[in-house]
Formats: structure tokens, C-alpha cells, sequence
């Protein structure tokens, strides 16, 4: 008998695939069917920014690769937790400033938030239960699926196992505390896809709960950097007890245009703990610690370089004028969806526009007939969960005139 290798059987799991690579292979099959159409296509789905980077990264990237070049500033591996001026810059520009209790050592500087929220299921054991928001962001359950944190989807794509957290017009898109048991509990303000965001009580609401339950939150703050309204909380550690309980996700991919250049970073305070098989309370920092120096050498220097120089004076003002752009296009967009008499949600502290389909309508439906009509792309509710469905994402990443553009067309769909 000869030897076998066996695969994860958990990705047999996983439901037809990857939300944004079926919404690519239906513009490419669209494409293949009506080439002149195809050539009028503007891209309204995935989360890409479109502008350029902001000039104080462009001048710092240049300066640390000339750096590179000469052997006195030469560097090799870098600390895999990150380098200290950029963890410093951090510490002191998002939580100091805003008398935040967060120190270098407790951030982990990485290749993105997209990549921390699926492997921080490194440090948690498997026994966890799981709780999701629906819609939610396809990343945080199909990286529990791979990891054998479920059972089988069924005929709506929901997996058995998880805790799904209803998120719809009735309660404003933030989830009511779950009935059930959860431990892992993923939360995302502003919210992507439905552009939400939590009221501090919301969020105190949250943190009582997972103090309480002995639960530990999963904060991706990705977006907080489009928050206009100043009631609203930019960081979860804004809530008292909050590192008792809570591990933020940040990114520099949607307000410093690095989706392509990748840097993000987590928060993992030294205080928060998790339990053993014995019941034995124990620090998750030193295992996420860990496995960082294990499985990552850490971000490139001139990556890492360009990231801190959005913290100075001009990188700030730069990264304002990229967030003024996307929000002023989401204010377009917005309108126009509001003048074709749809019910349209978020596009004010958040990038993304949360439309409701009209009657008769699946979310699919909606995909194709946008992309056929005034071929514009844009997301598919239902592609982010069962609470999705019925609803589209309009994405505001792009340039002024292409926005204007597809205000335009958006007046013209016949429904």
C-alpha cells in the first residue's frame, strides 16, 4: 500500500468560492459575452483604493531604499514584531493622543488586518464557539472554516457552529448581544459592507457582555479613519474594561492607499487572557508573540518607513485629503441612489454604501443586471451573508469622474 498525503478536509467546506473572485469570474464571462459593452466597465465592488499614495510615504519608501543601498544603513531582518519608530508612532498618534492606554510592545505590526483576523485563530483553541455579524466581511468565517471551527454550510451558506449575529434595518446594522454562548466574538466598526457604525453605548454594551461571559472581542477597526461623527468611538479601548476583553485589527490600507503596499497591525494587551484545557488563566500576548516570531519575518524597512511617515505633519494632511476624496464620492454616489427612490444606508462615516434592492429582487440579480444595464460593478449583498441578501455594496474607492460618472448611469436602470 502506498503512502497517502491527505488535505484539510475544513476547505471542502468552504461554499462555491471567495466572494470577489465570483464577482471576477462573472465580469470576465460578462466581458468574453459582450466585448464593446465590457470596454465601458467602472468597478464599484472590491474595497481598492484608486488614488495614488500620499507623497510623504512615496519620500519616505525612496529614502529607506536608498538606505538599502549602501552598506553603513544597510538592514536585513527586521524586528518581527515591527520596527520600534513605527510602533512608537502608533502608540503615540492613535491611542496616546486620544489617552488611550496602549504601549510599543502591545502593537504587532503585519502585512494587513485581512491577514491578522484570520491568523489570530492560531493562539484560540478549536473548541471556541464563534460569533459573526451577517452580513459580515467573508474573511472572518471562511478562515474559521478552513480552521475546522464549523460544520457544513447549508442551502442560505450559513455553517453550523457559528453564532450568526443578525445585523439589518430594525436595529440600525449593530447585532443584539447573542442569546447563546460565544467566546470569539467578531465585531467590525465602521462596518464593512453595510457602512454602519456603533454608538459608544452599543459598544459599552458589547464589552460588558464579553467581560462577563469571559468572551474575547475581535475589533476590526479598519475603517475608523472615515469617522466624521465625533460621538463615535475610533478605537474599542475608548470603552472601560475593553483590554480585558478585546484585540483590535487596524490598517493602513484604506486611509493611506497601501492595499497594494501592505502594512496593518494588531493590539494585543498584556492583559487579556484565555483559558487552558485545565481551566488555568493565561496571557494571550506571549503566544501571539510567539507565533509571530515563528511564522512572519516581519514587514519590508521601507514599507514600515512609508507607514510611519503617515503620522507626520504632512503625511497627516495627506491622508485627510485621500479620505475627504473617498467620502466625497461616497456622498455622490449616495445621492444618486437616493433619487432613484432606494432606501441606502452608510457612506458617512464609512467608504461603503449599503443599498436595499428593489422588491423583487435578489442580490445577485441586482449584480447582473447593473453590470448588463450601465455596466458598473458592484457587490452583492448576499455574497456577505443570508442578512445580506436583498441588498448590494456600492464601493466609493474611486476617482472623482468615474463617481460622477456612475451617479449618472445609476439614474438610468429601469427597474
Amino acid at each position: 500500500m502506498h503512502a497517502v498525503a491527505y488535505l484539510n478536509d475544513h476547505y471542502l467546506k468552504l461554499k462555491a468560492g471567495y466572494l470577489f473572485p465570483e464577482i471576477a469570474r462573472r465580469v470576465r464571462e460578462f466581458g468574453q459575452e459582450k466585448p464593446g459593452l465590457a470596454k465601458n466597465i467602472i468597478r464599484c465592488g472590491i474595497g481598492d483604493v484608486t488614488e495614488p499614495l500620499p507623497d510623504a510615504a512615496i519620500e519616505a519608501m525612496h529614502r529607506a531604499v536608498d538606505e538599502l543601498a549602501r552598506r553603513e544603513s544597510f538592514r536585513g531582518y527586521g524586528p518581527e514584531q515591527g520596527y520600534d519608530f513605527l510602533r512608537d508612532a502608533i502608540t503615540e498618534h492613535d491611542y496616546r493622543s486620544r489617552g488611550l492606554e496602549v504601549t510599543p510592545d502591545e502593537i504587532f505590526v503585519s502585512d494587513g488586518s485581512k491577514c491578522d483576523c484570520g491568523n489570530i485563530l492560531d493562539i484560540f483553541g478549536p473548541q471556541n464557539r464563534i460569533a459573526v455579524m451577517d452580513p459580515v466581511y467573508p474573511v472572518y468565517v471562511d478562515t474559521n472554516v478552513m480552521a475546522g471551527h464549523t460544520g457544513e454550510a447549508d442551502s442560505s451558506g450559513a455553517y453550523s457552529g457559528l453564532v450568526y449575529l443578525p445585523c439589518n434595518e430594525t436595529n440600525g446594522f449593530v447585532p443584539a448581544l447573542p442569546k447563546e454562548k460565544a467566546d470569539l466574538i467578531y465585531l467590525c466598526y465602521p462596518n464593512n459592507p453595510t457602512g454602519a457604525t456603533a454608538t459608544r453605548s452599543q459598544l459599552e454594551s458589547w464589552v460588558e457582555y464579553a467581560l462577563a461571559s469571559e468572551a474575547i472581542i475581535l475589533f476590526d477597526a479598519a475603517y475608523e479613519a472615515y469617522i466624521t461623527d465625533g460621538n463615535v468611538p475610533h478605537s474599542i479601548y475608548e470603552i472601560p474594561g475593553a483590554r480585558k476583553c478585546a484585540i483590535e485589527f487596524r490598517s493602513f490600507s484604506k486611509n493611506g492607499g497601501f492595499t497594494g503596499v501592505r502594512c496593518g497591525f494588531t493590539i494585543l494587551p498584556k492583559e487579556l487572557n484565555a483559558a487552558t484545557k485545565s481551566g488555568e488563566s493565561k496571557p494571550l500576548h506571549p503566544l501571539w508573540h510567539r507565533r509571530f516570531s515563528t511564522k512572519f519575518n516581519s514587514v519590508s524597512y521601507p514599507v514600515q518607513r512609508g507607514a510611519e511617515s503617515l503620522y507626520s505633519k504632512a503625511g497627516q494632511e495627506q491622508v485627510r485629503s485621500l479620505i475627504d476624496h473617498y467620502l466625497g464620492n461616497a456622498r455622490i454616489l449616495a445621492a444618486a441612489l437616493q433619487k432613484t427612490g432606494l432606501s441606502v444606508y452608510g457612506g458617512i462615516n464609512a467608504p461603503y454604501i449599503w443599498v436595499k434592492a428593489p422588491a423583487g429582487y435578489g442580490s445577485w440579480a441586482v449584480f447582473d443586471k447593473i453590470l448588463n444595464d450601465i455596466q458598473v460593478v458592484i457587490t452583492p449583498g448576499a455574497g456577505f451573508g443570508a442578512q445580506g441578501e436583498g441588498f448590494f455594496r456600492v464601493s466609493a474607492f474611486n476617482s472623482r469622474e468615474n463617481a460622477e460618472a456612475v451617479a449618472d448611469r445609476f439614474q438610468k436602470v429601469k427597474w
